[in-house]
């Protein structure tokens, strides 16, 4: 007869995959879904071993928290994010930036293109290569902090964090990073806001958000990279000082 861990196991096997498929979709087709996956089964191999039953914490609130926290690490050890796209990625926020200011207004694609001294396609093209790109990482989060511990490297969960990833208020972010990102993103142009609420807010994926917005699948990952950059420059500038923990961050994935 199967034992209660592995009870556990089969019945939650399908949370690995949903999880790995919702990440797997922010993410440059470099990251293999068998690789996410596989994290993720270890991930919840291990909330399976360290579950302690409790009325404030169900054990899929829990197993979450383990399998996307185990998914992360094995992205962080793939460095899935190509050095050299990381290098252009911040020269388009940069651009951004520097535009803004000088133009008192959002900049087009061709200006940002021009700034940056490149053609249009190849723009488009670095777009298309940065959709990886979230709006936070762990390193952004931490700026503000004089914890020098990488966020990644906090491996223990506690119970507190169950408990706040379990409510959904604990899931917003802090409230000055939620007010800066509100500010960033009503700055945003009207077709990268509307592209933003299809995809958070009406949850539609791209080909849905596409046939909405009359334009291809590439096109509104273009778009959406442009509008994470938007939103990453305002936020370098902008004066937040709360450090998220954990249970914040994955608010924002």
């Amino acid at each position: 007869m199967p034992s209660s861990e592995d009870l556990l196991v089969g019945q939650h096997a399908p949370l690995v995959r949903r999880l790995a498929l919702q990440l797997i979709a922010k993410l440059p087709a470099s990251v293999e879904l068998d690789d996410l996956m596989q994290a993720g089964m270890m991930g919840l191999l291990d909330a399976v071993r360290r579950y302690q039953q409790s009325p404030d914490a169900q054990f899929e609130t829990y197993a979450v928290t383990r399998i996307r926290g185990a998914m992360l690490d094995e992205l962080r050890s793939q460095d899935w994010l190509p050095r050299s796209v990381r290098s252009k990625t911040k020269n388009i926020e940069q651009a951004v930036h520097v535009l803004g200011h000088r133009l008192m207004r959002p900049p087009t694609e061709a200006e940002i293109a021009e700034e940056m001294e490149v053609m249009l396609p190849e723009y488009q093209q670095l777009l298309e290569e940065a959709r990886g790109v979230q709006i936070i990482h762990y390193e952004d989060l931490a700026r503000h902090s004089d914890d020098a511990q990488h966020l990644l490297d906090q491996s223990q969960t506690t119970d507190t964090q169950s408990t706040h990833w379990a409510n959904p208020l604990g899931q917003l972010v802090s409230q000055g990073l939620r007010r800066a990102l509100v500010t960033a993103i009503k700055t945003l142009p009207e077709r990268e806001q509307l592209l933003l609420s299809l995809q958070f807010e009406q949850d539609l994926n791209q080909k849905e958000i596409g046939a909405v917005m009359g334009i291809t699948e590439g096109r509104v990952s273009q778009l959406r990279s442009q509008a994470v950059a938007r939103i990453r420059a305002a936020l370098a500038h902008a004066d937040w000082h709360e450090s998220p923990g954990e249970a914040e961050f994955q608010a924002l994935l």
